[in-house]
């Protein structure tokens, strides 16, 4: 039987487990924290399971904005000064890649094929794991003030229909009787039908991590770092606990993932964009839809949890100790956009978290096998789509690892597409 090490236990992992497990391996998951556990990007991301994510974050016109992300840390999109000299060779592919409209619908094709029908992979998922209820097909909501904040964002619509994404028009009246609860300083929706949500994506990881160790996958509490190869071939998978032996391996470790790719001979320019929500527990109202306002760019979605607002962008790197102020200003966006909320929220009611996306400069994730060996194969940079993505990039892991014909083409996330 191959025995095949999965680097890392957050969705993308999960599911790669899941998909090997029932390919015939036996299959070692190898993280450090707790399933679904806050150290993980999967703990705290936006909720959304959104197969219209098909626009990149660089687009055209983007580097006109930098000085700007320099100097205001508590922008939408922040660079912090200290770290700039570090990630300018990052930042210039990533605004290289969306220098011209071809460009990104080149990018939205890519994502397209990985991202469509990712809700119904999802439901299918959650409900063998038991939990069949965090997974909700309802419909995803851009929300604007008026049509003509619609109609500026018109190339990423545009894009989008390209690329096979509905959606309906709603006017103010038929957004109040959809969101009555929402403040009425928005007037304008897009409501594209085939998105969905997690209601609780910690506990849907743990949930399929679960499952994978009830179908006979073993878990390791330890760091990978590194690999034992003989003869171009996986001996075994190196953590801070000792080796584990393996014949294949899966590098799903999220924004830690590039010193792992370096050790099997790939230089990948992966990069972290740190993400931060604000939740407020037992909220007194909420979107029915999940939504996203034009004027803060952030995912707004009643969890198991309580009502949460994710998004921000900051490059500062994995070290950096966290800005607060950025959760701040999600949680004041939430207060002004439901009105009916208490102005006068206790702290304890009120819950910050930060995460690192792990992102690659074209808004594509690596998957594929290593320079090195193929025995190991790359399975990280899905940025702002991980969740979203990561049932087909499972599958796409598995058919690699199992020598059959991928699902889709794979060329446009070859971790050597940067030389």
């Amino acid at each position: 039987m191959t025995r095949s090490a999965v680097i890392g236990g957050g969705i993308l992992g999960a599911c790669t487990a899941l998909e090997l497990l029932r390919a015939g391996h036996q299959v070692t998951i190898i993280e450090p924290g707790p399933p679904g556990g806050e150290q993980s990007a999967s703990y705290g991301n936006g909720c959304w399971l959104s197969p219209m994510s098909v626009i990149p974050p660089a687009v055209p016109g983007l580097w006109r904005k930098v000085p700007g992300f320099l100097a205001d840390p508590l922008g939408p999109l922040a660079i912090r000064w200290g770290y700039f000299p570090r990630v300018m060779p990052w930042l210039l592919r990533y605004l290289a890649s969306g220098w011209t409209e071809a460009r990104v619908l080149q990018t939205a094709q890519a994502l397209r094929a990985l991202l469509r029908g990712s809700p119904a992979l999802h439901a299918a998922l959650a409900e063998a794991a038991g939990v069949g209820h965090l997974i909700e097909r309802r419909g995803l909501m851009y929300i604007y003030p008026s049509r003509a904040e619609y109609e500026a964002e018109a190339m990423a619509w545009r894009i989008r229909r390209q690329v096979g994404v509905e959606w309906i028009e709603l006017s103010a009246e038929e957004l109040r009787q959809r969101e009555p609860e929402l403040d009425r300083r928005y007037g304008f929706a897009a409501l594209v039908e085939e998105g969905g949500h997690c209601r609780d994506p910690g506990a849907y990881v743990a949930a399929l991590v679960a499952l994978a160790e009830a179908e006979g996958a073993q878990r390791i509490t330890a760091r990978a770092t590194g690999f034992r190869l003989d003869a171009g071939r996986l001996r075994a998978v190196r953590t801070d606990a000792g080796e584990v032996a393996a014949d294949r391996a899966v590098i799903a470790a999220g924004a830690h993932s590039r010193p792992l790719a370096a050790a099997v001979g790939d230089a990948v320019p992966l990069e972290t964009e740190r993400g931060y929500h604000a939740m407020i527990e037992g909220a007194e109202t909420g979107p029915r839809t999940p939504l996203m306002p034009s004027d803060g760019k952030m995912s707004v979605t009643m969890t198991a949890r309580g009502l949460r607002c994710a998004g921000q962008v900051e490059i500062a790197g994995i070290e950096a100790a966290p800005n607060w102020k950025r959760a701040e200003i999600l949680r004041d966006h939430l207060l002004r956009s439901f009105p009916a909320l208490p102005r006068d929220l206790p702290a304890e009611r009120v819950k910050f978290w930060m995460g690192h996306r792990p992102s690659m400069p074209d808004g594509l994730p690596c998957l594929g096998p290593s320079r090195a060996t193929a025995d190991v194969v790359h399975a990280f940079g899905h940025g702002h789509v991980g969740l979203v993505s990561a049932p087909r990039s499972a599958r796409l892991v598995a058919q690699m690892l199992t020598g059959q014909p991928a699902e889709i083409d794979l060329a446009p996330y070859d971790p050597r597409r940067f030389g």
